[in-house]
């Protein structure tokens, strides 16, 4: 589908070089949005900012670790000079390493914590004065955290990273107390079977195997699926909030 509301909106999309981030910048740049993309992988990004300006759209390549405030401070101000305040962040950023707790696998959970929670809080930090300031203006702004089923549902050996999508759907939850009042949308988005690479950062076998079962048996989303559920609930007229979408294959439960 697309959604004529979104032309001329100004959009950062980090997790950009691959699955729902990479799905995302482009549906929001085909319908109009001039897109920030996000992410460590420079050639990726390249490529996609490529593919988007050969089909009329206007992209910004902007390599960025979100563990490391230095490199989203420098990508911050990419954005700014290029494009101005953004009105549309969708915080996709995510990695999930499964493993038995009694593994202390401290270097997994650290990353994890690192990239789920604190790096999404450092690109909230660095974009939250341009929404409030877009929304005083008058004009639509968004944020969109994209978390899990993972949050709600339970799932042996996913304790951590379970708990990394808990901390960051409560965390919508909260912000959507202090901007929803200055006319900022908090979306929170709970994906399910998903086809993206967050699958092959895995080094347990055993796990990895298992995931891929259960994918098989109960099928998995699109990135693109993803996709199209954010440029519809960032398209919505500025006064609807769709605060929570939890988006699944039909057959899973």
């Amino acid at each position: 589908m697309s959604y004529a509301a979104l032309a001329g909106r100004t959009a950062v999309v980090t997790g950009a070089a691959s699955g729902m981030g990479e799905a995302t910048a482009r549906l929001l740049a085909a319908d109009g949005a001039r897109v920030a993309l996000l992410s460590r992988r420079r050639d990726r990004l390249d490529d996609l900012a490529a593919k988007i300006v050969a089909d009329g759209g206007q992209a910004l390549v902007v390599p960025v670790d979100v563990t490391d405030q230095a490199s989203v401070d420098v990508a911050v101000a990419a954005v700014h000079e290029a494009y101005g305040p953004a009105d549309l962040v969708v915080n996709n950023a995510g990695v999930m390493l499964p493993n038995p707790i009694d593994n202390g696998r401290v270097d997994e959970w650290t990353r994890m914590i690192d990239t789920n929670i604190t790096g999404a809080l450092r690109i909230i930090r660095a974009f939250t004065a341009d929404l409030v300031a877009a929304a005083a203006e008058g004009r639509t702004a968004d944020l969109v955290n994209v978390s899990s089923i993972a949050a709600h549902l339970t799932f042996p050996n996913y304790a951590v990273y379970s708990a990394t999508k808990a901390a960051l759907t409560h965390l919508s939850a909260m912000l959507r107390t202090e901007l929803g009042p200055r006319d900022v949308r908090i979306t929170n988005i709970e994906p399910g079977m998903t086809d993206t690479e967050l699958g092959g950062h895995m080094d347990n076998a055993a796990l990895a195997e298992e995931l891929r079962g259960l994918q098989e048996a109960v099928g998995k989303l699109s990135s693109d699926e993803i996709a199209d559920v954010i440029g519809f609930v960032t398209s919505r007229p500025r006064h609807v909030n769709l605060r929570q979408v939890m988006i699944l294959p039909t057959r899973q439960a």
